[in-house]
């Protein structure tokens, strides 16, 4: 198929979903196989950048059902049945033990690099992004040439994500696990409210900031957990 025609699809099924093609690539034959299923031709990544999901997941019946992890849900269904047009299989960044490795296949597949945060930054959209899915294609499919700017970290001499965690002592994310601005704090009210001021120092990206709300559900998220 030809790249044009197979990420112009792919967006025509996503976009009304606030989703869309965040790269893809093509294992070496015969070096990926998951669960036996038969060997992978092609991986194509699904994600979003800042809230353009955020409504239609609000809008959904799922959001709105009272049972557990009703994002990961819509994911499932958003992407199986987009999945299900396209001939692909559809595999979840959520799924697991063992999870998938997604941020390698972003690697190989999108312009993103770790920030000193641990989260990947990306040129445009910078820390206000996400990988939901990946669509595996049986065939070797023509893909559009990889986006391959440099990591913004590289430019950025102040690194004021490294410095702005209202936590005393907590400079970097990594060390956020136990001791989260967001986890109850005084000093972590904003965090929860807003989303982690660590992340928020970031320049890049800033117009792609998820919406109150959206930071909000991920933060009660990641409050539940006990953890990133």
């Amino acid at each position: 198929m030809n790249a044009t025609i197979l990420v112009d699809a792919i967006e025509r099924l996503f976009a009304p979903h606030g989703l869309f093609y965040r790269g893809g690539f093509n294992p070496a034959p015969g070096s990926f196989d998951i669960a036996n299923d038969g060997v992978v031709g092609t991986i194509i990544l699904i994600g979003n950048a800042g809230s353009a999901m955020w409504a239609p997941f609000q809008a959904d019946p799922i959001a709105r059902d009272g049972r557990p992890n009703p994002l990961n849900r819509w994911i499932e269904q958003v992407v199986g049945s987009a999945a299900d047009s396209l001939g692909a299989r559809p595999v979840y960044a959520h799924q697991g033990p063992p999870f998938l490795p997604f941020l390698t296949w972003a690697a190989q597949g999108d312009a993103v690099s770790p920030s000193p945060l641990g989260l990947f930054v990306h040129p445009d959209f910078g820390l206000w992004h996400a990988y939901r899915a990946a669509l595996l294609f049986e065939e070797a499919l023509e893909l559009p040439t990889k986006d391959r700017r440099p990591s913004p970290c590289e430019a950025c001499l102040d690194r004021p994500c490294t410095t702005a965690c209202p936590v005393p002592g907590n400079e970097l994310i990594r060390d956020h696990v136990l001791g989260c601005a967001g986890s109850g704090l005084p000093e972590g009210q904003d965090c929860w409210q807003q989303g982690c001021g660590a992340r928020r120092a970031c320049p890049v990206g800033c117009a792609y900031r998820y919406a109150p709300a959206h930071m909000r559900f991920h933060m009660d998220a990641f409050l539940r957990s006990g953890g990133l």
